[in-house]
């Protein structure tokens, strides 16, 4: 299978940066780690074979990013990071970055689990209260919550994805006492620290990377739960940035439903990429009148800006459920068919 960013786990990206960096920096780097960590490490550096060099870039590019993250959070905290981020980056690609940042720095338990094959991890927790399962999954990484919560029975898949997303901070004597038990079962140490778990964008990013079928029998129970929770989720699914998924066709689909004002107002924050997609799927004519709206556009609130981004992206969940247009990129099993 090639290789690519989004299928590498955390320790293969880790092989691949000290590949990266070469003899000398790699062991700098050993003398820091467990004997345990190296012996990993090492196992999976010797297993990588033909990384393409896109691939070690992006991997020496997000460790950089994840690097100044951190700087940036020391100097004025997460706010101001994640300003400094989006200024740099965008906003989709900066919350990214601060996310992972964010997790390290707080979520300290339950990482032995997350190198756990979903497989097995299934049958360990599969038989515990839904409310056990929630919190375990809501500390994993997405992909492989996603994986495990499309193979829980029907019963106890919709209640968990919800036990989730209403799911706040977790205590430390809480987060104690479970991980107390899972150091019994699965011999691993854990921190102590409040852990900010769960919640709709948790959800949201694990619907992000599930099957089509099981997006759509969480999202039905939710609705009838807590409507306000399903839409919120829904929304967390596809931002506005998103909109790079689209291709050609369906990004002319979506403009022909779109108002001119709302698409101006839309594009004043948009990143460059957002703005060329937008621009070449337009007659000339159109996109030009476009151009000098955003030029002669004055200060105008964030909250106009967010309505406006809300409504298109309301246009393509609805064109997609409608099977008008495809997003790509999208987690779970591939549902297009010839």
């Amino acid at each position: 299978m090639e290789i690519s960013l989004e299928n590498l786990t955390g320790r293969q990206k880790a092989a691949i940066l000290i590949i990266a960096i070469g003899p000398e920096s790699a062991s700098q780097i050993f003398k820091n780690l467990k004997d345990k960590d190296i012996e990993k490490l090492s196992i999976e550096v010797a297993s990588m074979k033909d990384i393409p060099s896109t691939v070690m870039e992006a991997v020496v590019e997000e460790f950089y990013q994840m690097i100044m993250a951190q700087e940036y959070i020391s100097q004025g905290g997460l706010e101001y990071a994640k300003q400094v981020l989006e200024k740099a980056l965008g906003p989709r690609k900066a919350h990214e970055i601060v996310s992972k940042v964010e997790s390290a720095i707080h979520v300290s338990g339950f990482k032995l689990l997350k190198e756990v094959d979903p497989n097995q991890l299934l049958n360990f927790i599969q038989h515990e209260h839904p409310q056990t399962i929630s919190l375990i999954l809501a500390n994993l990484e997405p992909q492989q919550t996603a994986s495990i919560l499309a193979d829980l029975p029907p019963e106890i898949k919709a209640d968990v994805a919800y036990r989730i997303a209403t799911m706040g901070k977790i205590s430390p004597d809480l987060l104690s006492d479970i991980e107390g038990v899972l150091e019994n079962q699965v011999e691993s140490v854990f921190g102590q620290d409040l852990s900010a778990a769960g919640g709709a964008k948790a959800v949201a990013e694990i619907l992000n990377l599930s099957s089509r079928s099981t997006e759509k029998t969480i999202l039905a129970d939710l609705e009838k739960r807590n409507p306000e929770l399903a839409t919120e989720i829904k929304n967390l699914m596809f931002v506005f940035e998103d909109i790079v998924l689209l291709d050609d066709r369906s990004v002319q689909r979506v403009l022909r439903e779109v108002e001119s004002k709302d698409l101006s107002l839309a594009l004043k924050v948009a990143t460059d990429e957002v703005k060329d997609l937008i621009f070449r799927n337009m007659s000339e004519r159109a996109a030009n009148i476009i151009k000098e709206e955003l030029e002669f556009m004055g200060p105008v609130r964030l909250k106009d800006v967010e309505e406006a981004q809300m409504k298109i992206v309301e246009v393509i969940r609805n064109l997609e459920e409608e099977g008008e247009i495809v997003i790509s990129g999208r987690g779970g099993e591939e549902e297009i068919v010839a």
